[in-house]
């Protein structure tokens, strides 16, 4: 597989915070993805990581699981209570209890260390990709037209999907997504009342294009029953998830 090809210079480059406590590999991840072109930052453990989450503005994190003082677990949770910022967790044992806890906390995505560089650099340009994500306007079941019928909002029962505005509200009020769990609900959105399996949506939305671990998309499901409610998704055992109409 080849390597991607650095990102093109902008006058404003995607600023990454890495949380890593090993100093070779902290340098070594630092020094490669700016070699991609990515503005970096990182941290030793996780109450400075958090410190310059706060202080600062990042496009992405990237956060390991093993931290000395705030585990990268909770500092995921204590980001993900004031921000929808995408986020990459590593493990470096590819733990399932490791994978499943950051996940629930929020995380959009992990790696297993050790991890090429190619990798990481195809999972961060994913994630970004999910983070600027706009669909191509699709008919669908009870859309409605506002804004001169430019703006389409799908509407399933109390759900509502502003496509242009990229909001979701449910009974009214305002649904905060994350770039991942927004792009997942615009793929059952897209085929209401149809089973997506899950290498279907690892592909989709992960842009997995290998075998993934549906692991990722049973708990972004997950995620998003606890915000949408829980019956909006269904599942169909042995086969994947639709969206109720």
């Amino acid at each position: 597989m080849s390597s991607p090809a650095p990102a093109q210079a902008s006058s404003q480059p995607v600023r990454v915070l890495l949380v890593e406590d090993d100093d070779l590999m902290r340098r070594s991840f630092a020094v490669a993805l700016e070699r991609y072109g990515y503005e970096m930052r990182a941290a030793a453990d996780g109450l400075t990581g958090l410190e310059l989450f706060r202080d600062e503005r990042f496009d992405l994190l990237i956060l390991d699981v093993m931290l000395p003082g705030l585990d990268g677990i909770g500092l995921c949770r204590r980001i993900r209570e004031t921000s929808l910022v995408p986020v990459l967790m590593m493990s470096a044992r590819g733990d399932g209890l490791d994978v499943v806890a950051g996940l629930e906390a929020g995380a959009d995505d992990y790696v297993v260390k050790p991890v090429d560089t190619y990798v990481l650099v195809a999972r961060i340009r994913s994630l970004l990709r999910r983070a600027t994500y706009a669909p191509a306007p699709a008919p669908a079941p009870g859309p409605e037209r506002t804004a001169g019928e430019e703006r389409q909002v799908l509407v399933f029962g109390d759900l509502a999907i502003d496509t242009a505005g990229m909001e979701v509200t449910v009974s009214g009020s305002p649904v905060a997504l994350t770039p991942t769990e927004l792009k997942l609900l615009l793929a059952f959105a897209a085929h209401p009342g149809v089973v997506l399996e899950r290498h279907t949506l690892l592909r989709d939305v992960w842009e997995y294009g290998w075998d993934g671990d549906s692991r990722v998309v049973d708990l972004c499901v997950q995620r998003l029953r606890r915000k949408l409610g829980r019956d909006r998704i269904e599942t169909v055992r042995g086969f994947g998830y639709k969206l109720r109409r």
